[in-house]
């Protein structure tokens, strides 16, 4: 059943808005008048007003432009465990969801799979054709109702989500003031390129005295820089854009992730990611019952790396016959002795999915004080980089100033 998103007002007069579920417009209408609310905006949720056009006016759907954040699922998820675990009706849980749910997006989304699951399917089925849920969710839903434990599973699933967004947020607010000092710093050469060069760089010219190499060299970049600034962004867009085609196939986001992994420092924040996204999936899957063959499989996906995912696709294929996951993944190069010793003993001790649990958070600890240490390295490398430009631009102009006022002496 649709969700319709609505604006009026009351009997009193007092101005309303919010969200209604019904067949059609016209249904949604007739529901907010019997509530008492008289609508002057009624809009489909997920499907904002499009111009008008001739007579009428047209809806233009651009849900499929907007995801659902991380955040915001791990919130559903975790409401919705709640709402299960107080012993609701599913369907009515993802109804009182429906209304609880702030992101219009996903409550048009929960709506879908609310109806879907009225109509007989099951919660994990309807997930899987609302399109936005992942194959990790959805897997984990469908051992949750296939054991009887759905409630464990949602908060399991909400407890990863919310791991996820903890981690992010830490390296987004770690690295913000490094970038916030190198766009700073490209806006200062930016304008010394672009206003006070061009002014000296007359003056100069009109004393008709020869100029130092490094002079004439400033001079020349300022007025490539300036002459030719549109030329350089479709260079840089144009290889962006190539870029982006080549990690689009399959051999090109090979070398693409070989090629991250061999970085000199970021090379290890890179592995240190994906081996904790993998140990993390791995783990929240296997607590959620899915089989380890079937966990390995979405395992190397959530991974995000291909280098990395191709060893556990060799792991996966040694496991089917009949061969340790330790061992394969020792074999393929690819992680470092901690996470095969701590992966052996929780295979020998039937305590694997704790043991990866352990793996994540230490290495989601490693992944941060690396950060921290890059971006308080980074910090006085830009500050002495902007300084060094700005004093050679300064020594750029100085010195020939100088050298003209000892000949007119």
């Amino acid at each position: 059943m649709p969700v319709y998103a609505y604006k009026g007002v009351t009997q009193t007069g007092k101005s309303a808005k919010g969200f209604v579920d019904a067949e059609s417009v016209r249904a949604a209408r007739a529901k907010l008048r019997r509530d008492g609310v008289y609508p002057t905006d009624l809009a489909e949720s997920g499907r904002p007003r499009a111009a008008k056009a001739d007579e009428g006016s047209r809806r233009v759907s651009l849900a499929f432009l907007r995801r659902v954040s991380t955040l915001d699922l791990a919130l559903a998820t975790r409401q919705l465990a709640t709402l299960v675990g107080a012993g609701i009706p599913l369907v009515e849980a993802l109804g009182a969801l429906t209304e609880q749910v702030e992101s219009t997006r996903l409550k048009g989304l929960v709506a879908g799979v609310r109806d879907r699951v009225n109509e007989g399917s099951s919660l994990a089925d309807a997930m899987a054709q609302a399109g936005a849920f992942g194959d990790l969710y959805v897997s984990m839903v469908r051992a949750g109702e296939a054991g009887g434990a759905l409630e464990q599973v949602l908060e399991r699933l909400a407890e990863y989500l919310e791991g996820q967004v903890r981690l992010r947020n830490r390296v987004l607010s770690i690295t913000l003031y490094p970038l916030m000092m190198l766009g700073f710093a490209v806006f200062v050469v930016a304008m010394l390129v672009t206003f006070v060069l061009p002014q000296i760089t007359q003056l100069l010219e009109s004393l008709n005295q020869p100029l130092p190499f490094y002079t004439r060299a400033i001079i020349a970049l300022s007025e490539f820089a300036r002459g030719w600034w549109w030329a350089v962004l479709l260079a840089l867009a144009g290889g962006l854009a190539g870029l982006r085609a080549a990690i689009r196939t399959e051999k090109g986001r090979v070398r693409w992730d070989a090629f991250k992994l061999r970085l000199p420092v970021l090379g290890k924040v890179v592995r240190l990611l994906a081996i904790s996204r993998f140990a993390r999936t791995l783990s929240t899957l296997l607590a959620g019952g899915i089989p380890i063959v079937r966990a390995l499989d979405i395992s190397r996906y959530v991974a995000n790396n291909a280098i990395v995912g191709a060893a556990v696709e060799r792991a996966k294929e040694s496991l089917t016959e009949g061969a340790s996951l330790a061992g394969p993944l020792r074999a393929s190069g690819e992680f470092p002795p901690l996470v095969i010793h701590m992966v052996d003993v929780g295979e020998r001790s039937g305590e694997l999915e704790p043991m990866l649990a352990k793996v994540a958070e230490n290495y989601d600890e490693q992944v941060e004080n690396t950060v921290t240490r890059l971006t308080a390295l980074l910090e006085p490398i830009l500050i002495l980089l902007m300084v060094g430009i700005v004093l050679g631009i300064i020594f750029a102009v100085l010195v020939p100033m100088l050298q003209i006022t000892g000949s007119i002496r």
